[in-house]
C-alpha cells in the first residue's frame, strides 16, 4: 500500500522539478551572455547538443519521420520557434512580463482550436478567453500612446512563442500515433534549424570566447534541456493534462521569485494586475478541463 503514494507523488514531483527548471533557465544563459556567449549561439550548441544524444538513443524510431514527414516538419518548426523566441525574449526583456505574455495560451489555444479543429467554445471557455484577453490588454497598454500594443521586440517575441507553443500543441493532437520520443527529437531539431535560421539572416559571427562558454552550453543542452524535457514527459504521461497545466505554471512563480532575487527586475502595477487576470484564465482553463474529462 506504500508504493501507490509513492508512484503518484513522483509525476507531481517530476513536473514541478521541470517547471522549476525552466523557470531559472534564463539564468545561466543571463551569465553566458556576461562571459561572451550570445544566447543565440548558447542555443544552438544547447539543442544541437542534446539533439545528437537523442539521436543516438532513439536511432531506431528514425524511421516515424518517413511516415509523417510534413506533419513532423510542422511540428518542429513550431516547437522550434517557440523555444528560440522564448530564449531570446527571457534572456534580453523582463523576465515576469514575458513569461505572462507567453502564457497566453488560452487565447490562441481557442483561436487555433476553433480555426483548425472545428471546436465551439462554449460560454465558459469564452469568459476563460475574456478573462485573458483582458489581462494581457492590461500589461500592454501603453498610456503615452494609448493602445495595448506590445511594447518592444521582447513583447513580440513571448507573445509569438505562446502562439506557436500553442500551434504545437494542435499538431501534436494530430499526431497522437507518433511515438513521444520521435515528437520530442522534432522538436529539438526545429530549435537548432530556427536557431540556424536566425543567425543565417542576421549574419552573426561565430563569437571569440574560450572553450568554457562552448562547453558550458552543451551542458546546459544535455544536463538542463534533456533533463526538462525528459521531466515534463514523464509527468504529463503519467498525470492528467488539466492538472499537468496547473503544475506547471509553478514556472511563473519561480521566475517572478528568481528574477527578484537574481536581477532585482522591478514589477509595475499594471503589470501585477494584468499578470494575475492571465494566471486566472490558465487556471481557470484546466479547471474546465477536469470537469470535462474527471
Amino acid at each position: 500500500m506504500a508504493s501507490k503514494p509513492a508512484s503518484s507523488l513522483l509525476p507531481v514531483l517530476s513536473l514541478l522539478i521541470a517547471a522549476s527548471l525552466w523557470g531559472l533557465f534564463w539564468y545561466p544563459l543571463r551569465l553566458l551572455e556576461q562571459h561572451g556567449m550570445p544566447e543565440i549561439w548558447a542555443t544552438l550548441t544547447a539543442y544541437v547538443s542534446v539533439t545528437l544524444l537523442g539521436v543516438f538513443i532513439y536511432r531506431t524510431r528514425l524511421s516515424w519521420f518517413g511516415r509523417h514527414p510534413s506533419r513532423l516538419l510542422l511540428l518542429a518548426l513550431l516547437s522550434g520557434w517557440c523555444n528560440v523566441s522564448f530564449i531570446l525574449a527571457v534572456v534580453e526583456g523582463p523576465l515576469v512580463r514575458v513569461i505572462l505574455l507567453f502564457y497566453l495560451s488560452p487565447v490562441w489555444a481557442l483561436i487555433l482550436g476553433r480555426l483548425f479543429l472545428g471546436e465551439r467554445p462554449g460560454r465558459s471557455s469564452l469568459l476563460v478567453f475574456l478573462f485573458a484577453l483582458t489581462g494581457a490588454i492590461i500589461m500592454l497598454w501603453d498610456p503615452g500612446v494609448g493602445s495595448p500594443w506590445p511594447l518592444s521586440l521582447n513583447d513580440w517575441l513571448a507573445i509569438s512563442s505562446g502562439l506557436a507553443f500553442a500551434a504545437a500543441n494542435v499538431t501534436v493532437r494530430a499526431l497522437e500515433s507518433v511515438p513521444v520520443a520521435v515528437k520530442t527529437l522534432a522538436s529539438w531539431g526545429g530549435a537548432v534549424a530556427v536557431s540556424l535560421i536566425v543567425i543565417l539572416v542576421l549574419s552573426l559571427p561565430l563569437p571569440s570566447v574560450t572553450a568554457g562558454p562552448w562547453l558550458a552550453s552543451v551542458l546546459l543542452g544535455i544536463g538542463g534541456i534533456g533533463v526538462m524535457t525528459l521531466a515534463v514527459v514523464y509527468g504529463v504521461s503519467h498525470v492528467p493534462v488539466h492538472r499537468s497545466a496547473v503544475l506547471l505554471l509553478f514556472e511563473i512563480v519561480v521566475v517572478a521569485v528568481s528574477g527578484q532575487l537574481l536581477s532585482d527586475e522591478p514589477l509595475i502595477p499594471r503589470e501585477v494586475i494584468g499578470g494575475s487576470l492571465i494566471v486566472l484564465a490558465s487556471l481557470a482553463e484546466a479547471w474546465l478541463q477536469m470537469k470535462r474529462h474527471p
